[in-house]
């Protein structure tokens, strides 16, 4: 097969799977929903009241980068479930050209739809605010907008990495989730800077006007980069090594 037509294959998998095609809706409509709800309770003094206007503009990244994991691991779980594997590697028997295609299918969905989603949320927060507004001219706005997209799509990656490592949606969940919202803050206290080179808070400093400590924007972005080759490295290597 061509490598087209195994993108194109991996492409109808992502939406005749309604796991991974829910989570992929979820990263765009959650987001959005929260965006809503939280800007429309919460008054511009408060929201301004934030050292970091760009950042708190954002907020509801927290959630997306949820939905991505979701949409990174259920995307390749399925390919476990009922020897999907099998069916998969029989019609694509290069096994590099299968796992490579994947990885493009999942990122360039998760980049578009992080795209739209970081746009979407930065207008609909904007709207509720009116003078107290920022808009894309503010410095390090459309940076973020874009960072955004980019940072959902490798979280995604990094999922998708792990799921194929491990080869369960639940464990990869089970492990990320907690490891996203609660280790770095435990780390962060205890070890200061180190805390800044763990995926999510490295992912998320392109979202910061002026980011804190020793990492920047697009090196934070970087790092975060890291991450997700190191996982998908891990597994290409499963994929590579063990039987389907």
């Amino acid at each position: 097969m061509s490598v087209t037509a195994v993108l194109h294959s991996e492409w109808i998998k992502i939406r005749s799977i309604r796991a991974s095609l829910g989570s992929l809706i979820a990263v765009f409509a959650a987001t959005l929903a929260i965006t809503l709800l939280v800007f429309a309770t919460v008054g511009g003094a408060e929201l301004n009241a934030d050292e970091d206007p760009v950042f708190a503009a954002f907020y509801a990244i927290n959630f997306a980068q949820i939905a991505a994991i979701a949409f990174g691991a259920t995307a390749v779980s399925s390919e476990y479930a009922n020897g999907a594997l099998r069916v998969s590697l029989s019609a694509v028997p290069h096994r590099g050209l299968f796992y490579a295609a994947k990885a493009a299918a999942m990122a360039g969905a998760a980049f578009a739809v992080g795209l739209a989603t970081a746009f979407a949320t930065f207008f609909a927060g904007q709207a509720f605010l009116g003078e107290d507004s920022i808009g894309l001219g503010e410095p390090g706005a459309l940076r973020a907008c874009f960072g955004a997209g980019i940072y959902l799509a490798l979280m995604a990656l990094f999922a998708a990495g792990l799921t194929f490592l491990l080869r369960s949606a639940t464990a990869v969940l089970s492990l990320l989730i907690p490891f996203i919202l609660i280790v770095g803050f435990v780390i962060g206290d205890l070890a200061g800077n180190a805390a800044d080179y763990l995926p999510d808070r490295a992912g998320q400093q392109v979202l910061h006007q002026a980011p804190e400590g020793g990492v920047g924007p697009w090196t934070g972005l970087a790092v975060m980069a890291l991450w997700a080759a190191a996982a998908l490295l891990a597994g290409w290597w499963a994929v590579r090594r063990r039987d389907a």
